[in-house]
């Protein structure tokens, strides 16, 4: 094994732009282009390796061949085939619609499927661009409902103005909702289940209002105001600083300013590196990978050692 790329997979959005292609150079076509799935093995969705000898084998074959040898064995004797995280990027040309996501518990009674933990680094956003992220007071369940009732719900609502760097953790049952102009990198659980509780009475390409889960979202919801979801950080050059350290991933950014070695004989589980800014060359004995600002690389559990050759970039590390 050796590190991976795999072939970015276009989300055409309502609410999507340009800037994957424009800014982070995706070869997609379309103008309202919302998301690209960096590596993801959600059904239907599963993706595709882009370099080297594994060239055109699926996320899924890769489990089924090399399994703890990919995923690291704590990883594969807790998920399986399963692999657990999704990983994306974000252009959000208008709002996205008020939502929420159902915790692990209620998501398998549902839809036999993972919850839906998430965060958010903002890499790119407009002047004044806004997330919308939990209530401004506690509300209760009635109190929600009226406000919905009467098109009143975003007078509830927390607003947090962003720029780049800016780092968020959206935990599940937290109303919230990415903002127009805000281009960002997301980390989650494997979960496409989303509760959409508001979205602006838009239509789509059809002329149709976009199906809404207000029932579902009820019991799904924290009604509580917590001011959990801003995350600091340090950001000190050359060395790994803790983002968000959770149950079901571990995030840390790195800074370089020059290229260097890690050993990870201790660790037992695969890595993804996703560049946020700049651009390296991530170096194994079994091979290399080049990755720039809006690309994302897998690194197996088998390989103990890694250069990473660079005279600047900024990196998202993610490892269970």
């Amino acid at each position: 094994m050796y590190p991976i790329k795999f072939s970015p997979i276009a989300k055409d959005r309502l609410w999507g732009g340009n800037k994957l292609q424009t800014v982070l150079e995706k070869p997609f076509s379309g103008d309202t282009i919302g998301e690209s799935w960096e590596l993801s093995g959600v059904d239907g969705d599963v993706s595709v390796v882009e370099n080297g000898a594994l060239a055109g084998q699926s996320l899924t074959e890769l489990m089924e061949t090399f399994k703890e040898r990919l995923l690291g064995q704590s990883v594969f004797d807790r998920f399986g085939m399963e692999f657990p995280i999704l990983i994306k990027f974000i252009d959000a040309k208008q709002d996205l619609s008020i939502q929420l996501h159902p915790h692990d518990d209620l998501a398998k009674e549902r839809h036999n499927s993972f919850g839906k933990t998430e965060m958010w680094y903002i890499m790119d956003s407009d002047p004044g661009a806004e997330l919308i992220v939990g209530f401004n007071r506690d509300v209760t369940k009635e109190e929600y409902q009226e406000y919905l009732d009467q098109d009143r719900l975003l007078e509830l609502l927390n607003y947090e103005e962003v720029k780049e760097g800016d780092t968020f953790f959206i935990n599940t049952g937290k109303i919230h909702a990415i903002g127009a102009g805000v281009m960002l990198a997301e980390i989650q659980q494997t979960s496409d289940i989303t509760y959409r509780v508001f979205d602006f009475n838009r239509r789509d390409k059809e002329g149709n209002l976009r199906e809404l889960h207000t029932e579902m979202a009820l019991d799904a919801m924290d009604y509580q105001k917590k001011d959990d979801f801003k995350v600091q950080y340090q950001q000190f050059e050359n060395q790994a600083n803790e983002l968000v350290h959770c149950p079901y991933f571990k995030t840390d950014y790195h800074r370089l300013t020059e290229s260097v070695e890690w050993n990870f004989e201790s660790a037992d589980s695969f890595r993804i590196y996703m560049c946020v800014g700049g651009e390296a060359t991530l170096e194994a004995p079994e091979g290399s990978v080049h990755i720039k600002k809006g690309e994302t690389a897998l690194i197996p559990a088998e390989l103990k050692s890694l250069k990473v050759k660079t005279e600047s970039s900024s990196l998202l590390e993610v490892t269970i």
